[in-house]
């Protein structure tokens, strides 16, 4: 005769084990009971077993002995999901205009700095391309904090059950885990499906999506930014500003070549010490409902998890929001000057700066996920810093000091930039006929 919460093969089937699991979690832990319900005799053995069909009844990968468990096709699926909606094939002359703005674009970054110009054709993307170019960057980011997330809130319910069955239920942390893993999943691809409409180009979030260095544009985007400008027949100016932005970045990060992987690397190591506020964790698993992961959901979204920063921790995120305001600031400073043709430059710059200086919902998700905002918030002092460094020591000297990491400003320099710039004219010798060259120039 078979049990009628049997399958006919002893096993529980979905709908009950989904209820167990359900009465696990809310109730305490029960090992006769749930022999009784399941069908099985008690032992550790075939409690484990039980557990392992719980999660396969809710579809939960197993996470590996190392690594995030994060199911990265997941959520490139889940963000490619997102970013065809809306989608539109632009008309050739849109590609005409960005064509035609690349060859003014390299002219004018030549007079405005002599690092050399990236020699790769850009590349011209559609926001499902973005995606599928953009997820390796996005996954070395957000892996460290995805493999530490996981494997507390795999302890969090772990803590929950009684020290004699801590070995024997072993599978119920794996579940949560796997929870976890797979709603960090989703909740990446729909950043990233959501930031797929925000980008406008390879360098978006202040780094290169391209380890080679490649510009890149997604055309409907950057459209669609340019026409909110409503610069009428003057749209082409627009056009050239942007595209001297993405040049620049990629010079930059073409010439100094260590740069993206240092930040990479800082980044990483910063989001691999973060920690968790493992008594919401704790809070969470208790009431944790796999056929209601709304709460679980909400959490991830609003950063309910991420405990509050250490000493440590805040001195190497500034040491990150240095490095990206310096990098949004040369860029800015550069292609600034090499925009001063351009009778609308300024008002494009200003529109460029609210908008870094703001970003967008999908970033604010990515913030929260990651415990890191990788907007510049020091951009502008950053720019006035490399302006004056060029003003002072000529555009060539300013450049040089992104040919090795010790070389470049402190946030202390960005803070000082007068005693900066005394300093490096003394170090390169310089004295009172560049000062009187630089009065001269600001027609003092």
């Amino acid at each position: 005769m078979t049990d009628e919460n049997s399958n006919g093969e002893g096993m529980p089937n979905p709908e009950e084990l989904r209820r167990i699991w359900e009465e696990m979690l809310s109730q305490g832990f029960d090992p006769e009971a749930l022999a009784q319900v399941a069908g099985f005799d008690g032992t550790p053995e075939s409690l484990q077993k039980l557990f392992s069909n719980i999660q396969g009844a809710f579809l939960l990968p197993t996470p590996p002995a190392e690594g995030s468990g994060v199911n990265w096709d997941a959520a490139a699926s889940r963000a490619k999901d997102i970013a065809k909606v809306g989608s539109l094939v632009l008309e050739d002359s849109s590609r005409r205009q960005l064509t035609e703005s690349l060859g003014i674009a390299n002219l004018w970054l030549n007079e405005a700095t002599g690092i050399a110009e990236v020699l790769v054709e850009p590349k011209l993307l559609s926001r499902q391309l973005w995606v599928d170019d953009a997820l390796p960057l996005f996954k070395v980011l957000a892996e460290p904090v995805a493999d530490r997330m996981n494997r507390t809130l795999g302890e969090a319910i772990q803590s929950q059950l009684p020290e004699e069955l801590s070995e024997s239920l072993k599978g119920a942390s794996e579940i949560m885990r796997s929870a976890g893993a797979m709603m960090f999943a989703m909740q990446l691809g729909q950043a990233l499906g959501l930031l797929s409409k925000e980008a406008l180009t390879g360098t978006e979030i202040g780094l290169p999506i391209y380890v080679e260095q490649r510009p890149a544009f997604i055309l409907q985007n950057l459209e669609e930014f340019i026409n909110s400008l409503e610069l009428g027949a003057d749209r082409d100016q627009a056009y050239i500003y942007m595209v001297l932005r993405e040049l620049a970045h990629t010079r930059l990060f073409k010439h100094s070549r260590w740069l993206r992987e240092k930040v990479v690397a800082q980044i990483r190591e910063y989001a691999s010490g973060i920690t968790f506020d493992t008594s919401r964790m704790e809070e969470l698993s208790e009431d944790f409902d796999p056929q209601n992961p709304q709460e679980l959901q909400a959490a991830l979204e609003s950063g309910a998890f991420l405990a509050e920063r250490s000493p440590s921790q805040q001195l190497a995120l500034d040491s990150i929001e240095t490095n990206l305001a310096l990098i949004e600031g040369w860029v800015d400073a550069v292609t600034s000057e090499a925009a001063k043709r351009l009778p609308k430059g300024d008002a494009v710059r200003e529109a460029v700066r609210r908008r870094r200086a703001t970003g967008g919902p999908a970033e604010r998700t990515f913030q929260t996920l990651v415990g890191l905002e990788l907007r510049p918030k020091r951009m502008r002092e950053a720019s006035a810093l490399w302006q004056q460094l060029g003003l002072a020591l000529g555009n060539d000297k300013r450049d040089e000091l992104w040919d090795h990491p010790d070389l470049l400003p402190t946030a202390d320099d960005i803070d000082h930039p007068d005693k900066y710039i005394a300093r490096l004219k003394t170090d390169l010798g310089l004295g009172d006929a560049m000062d009187q060259a630089l009065r001269d120039l600001l027609g003092e």
